[in-house]
């Protein structure tokens, strides 16, 4: 279990931590997405930061358990806000999105699985 356990919560982490490296940098994708949400665009770095945060939660989540599943929780909060964001203006384009919650929401299942049950 345990190899289940740390092999979703690091592809969660990197996949999080990959999209807050992008709206910290200051790339055009968050940018537009913002715009298209009708969200000012200086949301973007706190975002991005509210990313990093996940990610690095989860990889503490390996020696604070606690951590770990507080991590997988807010980032499953995090992309079903984001989701109903863009369902509030209409975006149909949920692919990505959805990708990003499904992992969220296995890394939180995975978490309470192993440390939990």
């Amino acid at each position: 279990m345990f190899a289940v356990y740390a092999t979703v919560t690091v592809f969660a982490s990197l996949l999080n931590g990959s999209a807050a490296v992008v709206y910290l940098i200051g790339h055009e994708f968050p940018k537009s997405q913002l715009d298209m949400k009708g969200l000012p665009r200086s949301w973007a770095p706190a975002l991005g930061m509210v990313l990093a945060a996940g990610s690095l939660g989860l990889l503490g989540g390996f020696a604070i358990p606690m951590l770990g599943t507080l991590a997988a929780s807010g980032l499953v909060v995090y992309f079903i806000l984001a989701f109903l964001a863009h369902l509030r203006v209409g975006s149909r384009t949920l692919a990505n999105l959805t990708g990003f919650l499904v992992t969220s929401v296995a890394a939180l299942a995975v978490n309470l699985l192993y440390h939990w049950w």
